[in-house]
């Protein structure tokens, strides 16, 4: 009797009160309706920013939070490396370019050449670029360098002309595109190399550790993100008044860059994850060590 009185404080407890790990930027677009209370349910969510791999890695190490919005190859590598994470459904498939204020033809142009990405190594388009590169014969660090900064530092370098590469996710393309042009989408040369229908499989809604036992729990939480996407692309104008509450750039930015990205949630999508992470893994092993097993997709 006292086991079970045990369990079910557990759920009340998970039931009533659950943190959502999810990425400062234009990921606060998509889960504004939670924050802005626009969508509801039964489960009772607080959203809780992360503005770097090092402090979300150690978070979820630690179980800070059962659930977590994490870049696909971020997960899978710490997956890789033994954390209990599994992947709920991917909502982020469209928001990465390389932007250049000089000469561009193909990304054998890159050669001898620095190319500027926010966060740091070992994120999406960091892995995706490097990948690319060894398809085309340039080895990544040596033939093309790579160099890591805040989002908000590479526009004002790249804008300057101090930089003249950059890959970067919206919406600091459309700040880029004053001084510069986009010479490069990911999602279209992505889709041209594996057949993807949706896109890159960018980013997703991840449980963290034991709590992948209570199946009702994560079925609600999912059902309210995914309603919250939902609502973000159906009622732009007032989840972007919400996002720039918390996300300090001009609210005609955040708009014109939706033009360029999509947010569209998608929970059966185990095999366009696998491919991505597959294919990556084949011609760059070191971004993707090792590619995850069945356990990583939540059944």
């Amino acid at each position: 009797m006292k086991k079970i009185t045990l369990i079910l404080l557990l759920f009340s407890v998970i039931h009533f009160s659950l943190t959502l790990l999810n990425p400062f930027g234009p990921t606060i677009f998509p889960v504004a309706p939670i924050i802005g209370e626009k969508v509801k349910g039964d489960v009772d969510i607080s959203v809780e920013f992360w503005k770097n791999l090092d402090d979300v890695i150690a978070k979820v190490a630690t179980s800070y939070a059962k659930f977590v919005v994490l870049p696909i190859t971020t997960a899978a590598n710490l997956y890789a490396k033994g954390v209990d994470i599994k992947l709920i459904g991917v909502h982020e498939w469209k928001v990465f370019y390389l932007v250049a204020n000089t000469e561009y033809t193909d990304l054998t142009s890159l050669k001898g050449q620095t190319v500027y990405s926010a966060h740091g190594r070992g994120q999406t388009v960091d892995v995706l670029l490097r990948y690319l590169l060894t398809k085309e014969g340039l080895k990544p660090d040596v033939d093309v360098k790579f160099a890591y900064a805040p989002p908000q530092e590479i526009v004002a370098l790249f804008k300057s002309g101090k930089i003249h590469f950059a890959a970067l996710p919206e919406p600091f393309v459309t700040m880029c595109l004053g001084n510069g042009k986009i010479v490069l989408d990911f999602q279209n040369v992505w889709n041209n190399i594996s057949g993807s229908k949706f896109g890159i499989p960018i980013a997703g809604l991840f449980v963290i550790g034991n709590i992948s036992n209570y199946k009702n729990t994560i079925n609600e939480v999912e059902n309210i993100f995914k309603s919250s996407v939902e609502y973000a692309n159906s009622h732009i104008d007032e989840s972007l008044a919400i996002t720039s509450k918390y996300f300090p750039i001009p609210v005609p930015v955040l708009k014109k860059s939706l033009e360029r990205t999509e947010f569209k949630y998608i929970k059966n999508c185990k095999e366009e994850v696998d491919l991505f992470l597959r294919t990556m893994h084949k011609l760059y092993e070191e971004g993707i060590p090792k590619v995850p097993d069945e356990g990583f997709y939540l059944k």
